[in-house]
Order: C-alpha cells, then sequence, then structure tokens
C-alpha cells in the first residue's frame, strides 16, 4: 500500500495558493473547500510552503485582528516534509504522527507536485484496504469448507 494507492482513490488535486495571497483569503477557500491545509506554491511551481487550519488558529491567538492584513508567507511553515508516490502508507502516517501535523504534499522525483494526502486519507485508505482483506478472508474460507 503507497500513497500512489490513496492519490489514486482520492483524487491528486491538490489546492495552492501564491505567497502572497492574503490569509483571510485562504482561511475562506479552506472552509468553503472544507480543507485543512493549502500548499503555498510558487510562480515556477515550486512548494514554498504549507498553511494549516492550525497555522491560522495560532496566528489569530497570537495577534488578533493583526492577521486581515497578512499574506500566506508570512505564516507559512517554510521546511515542508515531502514525500514520494512509492512512500508506504504506514511510513506516511509514521512521518506525521513523529511531526505532528496532518498533511503531507506528495511529489514526483523531479519535484513536481502530484497531490497532498491527509491524515484522514490515509487512515480512511488502511480502513478500506483492511476491510477488502477480510472480505477476500472470508470468502477464501468459505469456498475452502464448500468443496
Amino acid at each position: 500500500m503507497t500513497v500512489s494507492a490513496v492519490l489514486r482513490q482520492k483524487g491528486n488535486a491538490a489546492i495552492s495558493v501564491t505567497p502572497e495571497a492574503p490569509v483571510l483569503e485562504i482561511a475562506s477557500i479552506m472552509a468553503a473547500r472544507r480543507i485543512g491545509a493549502v500548499l503555498i506554491v510558487t510562480a515556477s511551481g515550486q512548494v514554498a510552503g504549507i498553511l494549516s487550519e492550525r497555522d491560522i488558529v495560532k496566528a489569530v491567538a497570537d495577534r488578533g485582528n493583526g492577521i486581515s492584513s497578512m499574506a500566506a508567507e508570512e505564516l507559512m511553515t517554510r521546511d515542508v516534509i515531502m514525500i514520494g508516490p512509492d512512500t508506504p502508507v504506514e511510513a506516511a502516517l509514521e512521518i506525521m504522527d513523529q511531526g505532528y501535523f496532518r498533511h503531507l504534499p506528495v511529489c514526483d522525483t523531479d519535484g513536481s507536485l502530484l497531490g497532498i494526502v491527509s491524515i484522514r486519507d490515509l487512515v480512511k485508505f488502511r480502513f478500506a484496504k483492511q476491510d477488502h482483506d477480510v472480505e477476500a478472508l472470508k470468502a477464501y474460507v468459505t469456498r475452502s469448507f464448500m468443496h
């Protein structure tokens, strides 16, 4: 089970904005699309950072109304950990657990963005795989006893 299988199932759409995008506009996008993070991507297509709900909430707690004039680049996490499509789902979950974050951009070996996965995507995929495995085992056992 690799992250590429998760992206095939959920789709590879990743919402991204420029570093200059206003934080309030990003919060509106996140609320409307019901997502927990957006990628901050430069004009050349490189991932410059990630901005999550947690980042925005922390900024509101620290600065109050002062965030209304802020841009994404002022709040984003710059040192973004990215994974490749061949990363096992279990390894991606471990990376998220160790780093205390819930989103991982998925990039090809040349650095091009393939999508983003959330912890919810990975857990949902893992449960679906387990359900499928249980059903396959039941079918195998049932066939074995029928013969």
